[in-house]
């Protein structure tokens, strides 16, 4: 009987541990879509405009709303520079479909008008799964007061 059991439970945590291997496996180019995003951001990179959709929406810390055409202009005149984008924490990750919602926190570094910022933000992302490719639609930056 004990052996039985011990089959059992043996076969539920290997069931149980590729349902979620499977699950991580669905999200991870959501996820390394996530960090190109940062990377393109901080190195100015063009390659930006590969994870974006055309409809994209930027919300910025200090109010400024940019739609994919305002912020296509802006990266490339090199407005804002990024010296670092560090994600400090995932605080929230939800799917449904061919949508997720991503709760994230980064450091940011840069300079704006030749002015240089060090911030911590709280962000909202919103991915867009087309034609197995995923690209943010919409993202809203809040700035976190120490």
């Amino acid at each position: 009987m004990k052996r039985i059991s011990l089959f059992i439970l043996l076969f539920l945590f290997v069931f149980w541990k590729g349902q979620k291997t499977d699950a991580f496996q669905k999200d991870e180019k959501l996820f390394e879509n996530i960090q190109l995003l940062d990377r393109y951001l901080q190195n100015n990179d063009g390659k930006i405009i590969d994870v974006l959709c055309p409809d994209v929406s930027f919300g910025h810390s200090n109010g400024w709303v940019q739609n994919f055409e305002d912020f296509k202009k802006d990266f490339s005149s090199k407005k804002v520079i990024y010296k670092e984008i560090q994600q400090i924490e995932l605080s929230e990750f939800k799917r449904d479909k061919n949508t997720a919602s991503i709760r994230r926190k980064i450091k940011v570094s840069g300079t704006y008008k030749n002015q240089d910022f060090e911030m911590k933000l709280a962000l909202l992302e919103i991915w867009i799964k087309k034609n197995a490719v995923w690209k943010l639609w919409s993202r809203q930056s809040v700035e976190i007061k120490p």
